[in-house]
């Protein structure tokens, strides 16, 4: 069986007051649209591997569509244009050429991004190219909601938009989601026939039901297991209560994989995060990108991790920013650690407050206590590095490297003029600015000599 998907995606979104299509504004730090899109691949993967049929997804797009098609560059599906937004039927329309040999056409929305693709399933099992498939829902309060029409034997006749519909229709809770699979046979001559009959002067693509049940269609329906599944996003408040929910989603999943949250409520996940056994996260913490967490990790308050492992062991003290790097087994870090790009701390290794490091490559059982830059640096195991130690890489035109060899005492408030190496087993004195490479086992002092004047008198204010 072969599918086609189409995605809507034209509108602008007024209502988010934005000059950002409304698809690219994001859910747990991604586009809503691309939650559809993957959605839509994750159906078409698992229905394939009931067929050798290739499927295609198909995105249209009006209001912004050079920015979104630059967004999603990198997926494979084709865009459409809709350059008058004339409704769901007139956008439909637009998509249906691509669509032609298809047995089942199945259309989402961009805005209703945390759809699952085991819905997806569902809905075309239901429809096999032979039946009108509907998703819809039961709401409390159904107000702004097109409602399904059912006659007395149950049989869907009818979907009637809130403003179409009558005061008696209103009551009705059974409410249309837009989401549908439409035998492609029929598709063509459904959608052609569609008219702007109504109060909006819109092409709308609910019509097709009428036009199913006129030519002996059954048309069938299925729910979602989570409304949250359906729920659309039209403005910020909408979108403030989608976000809380899929983060409270997020959290139930770590939870059910062991993971300890000592709040459930306060927890961001705004990409991958993949966990080991006896994780423990503290409140506020948030990741992003692709998170790697081995086993027995901890993770203090007010911690931002992003694209990040961190292997087994470590500990991560509160209110510590790591971005792009690797972590090993055991390490401590923080607190109010910055673990900048390019960063790959070995076992053992130990990063306390106050510390920033960049590019840098620190071997096993180093110490970087507090107060102390260590960027474009190599960095052996052993490496005792003092408070307030600058590795002073960039001229003013180019960064040049540190390269800190074995064992080396590094004393406090040094500053490291790259390039420079310090050899095995070396020292520096506290205060030294060192310019030059220090070999194995020496001790580089470079200060000024202290000199004390006796009888010396402090200035003193003038009255």
């Amino acid at each position: 069986m072969k599918i086609s998907v189409i995605i809507l995606a034209a509108g602008q979104g007024s209502r988010m007051h934005s000059t950002l299509p409304k698809v690219l504004h994001t859910i747990g730090g991604r586009p809503m649209l691309e939650y559809v899109i993957r959605a839509a691949l994750e159906a078409i993967t698992a229905q394939s591997e009931l067929t050798t049929v290739s499927s295609s997804v198909n995105v249209v797009t009006g209001y912004g569509a050079e920015q979104v098609q630059k967004a999603f560059n990198h997926y494979d599906v084709n865009w459409v244009i809709q350059n008058e937004l004339l409704g769901t039927g007139h956008a439909v329309k637009q998509a249906l050429p691509l669509c032609a040999d298809a047995d089942v056409i199945l259309v989402l929305y961009g805005d209703v991004p945390l759809i699952n693709s085991q819905t997806l399933q569902r809905l075309m099992k239901i429809s096999a190219g032979e039946h009108l498939a509907l998703l819809t829902t039961e709401l409390d309060n159904a107000t702004g909601y097109g409602r399904i029409i059912r006659n007395k034997n149950n049989e869907i006749t009818a979907i009637t938009e809130e403003r179409d519909a009558t005061e008696a229709q209103r009551q009705i809770g059974e409410i249309n989601t837009g989401l549908m699979a439409i035998p492609g046979k029929y598709s063509q001559k459904w959608i052609n026939t569609l008219n702007n009959e109504n109060q909006q002067q819109e092409y709308y693509l609910t019509d097709i039901v009428v036009q199913a049940v006129a030519d002996n269609i059954q048309v069938v329906s299925i729910h979602p297991e989570n409304q949250t599944e359906v729920q659309g996003v039209n403005s910020r408040q909408q979108q403030a209560k989608l976000e809380r929910e899929f983060q409270r989603m997020q959290a139930e999943h770590l939870m059910q994989r062991g993971v300890t949250l000592l709040d459930y409520k306060r927890i961001d996940i705004r990409g991958n995060l993949v966990t080991g056994r006896d994780i423990t996260i503290d409140i506020n913490c948030i990741f992003s990108g692709d998170v790697i967490l081995g086993n027995n990790v901890s993770v203090g308050a007010g911690s931002v991790i992003c694209n990040t492992h961190i292997d087994d062991g470590t500990i991560i003290e509160p209110y510590s920013v790591i971005t792009d790097s690797k972590i090993g087994k055991n390490c401590r870090i923080g607190p109010f650690a910055r673990i900048r790009p390019g960063t790959e701390a070995a076992n053992f290794v130990k990063i306390g407050n106050f510390v920033e490091t960049k590019k840098a490559n620190i071997g096993e059982k180093t110490k970087i206590g507090h107060l102390s830059y260590v960027g474009d640096a190599n960095i052996g195991t052993e490496v005792n590095i003092g408070a307030g130690t600058i590795t002073c890489n960039y001229d003013g035109a180019n960064k040049h490297e540190t390269t800190i060899e074995d064992h080396v005492f590094i004393g406090s408030n040094t500053a490291l003029i790259a390039p420079v190496k310090v050899g095995a087993y070396a020292s520096t004195g506290a205060g030294s600015a060192i310019t030059d490479n220090v070999e194995n086992k020496q001790l580089a002092v470079a200060r000024s000599r202290q000199q004390n004047i006796t009888g010396w008198s402090r200035p003193e204010k003038k009255e």
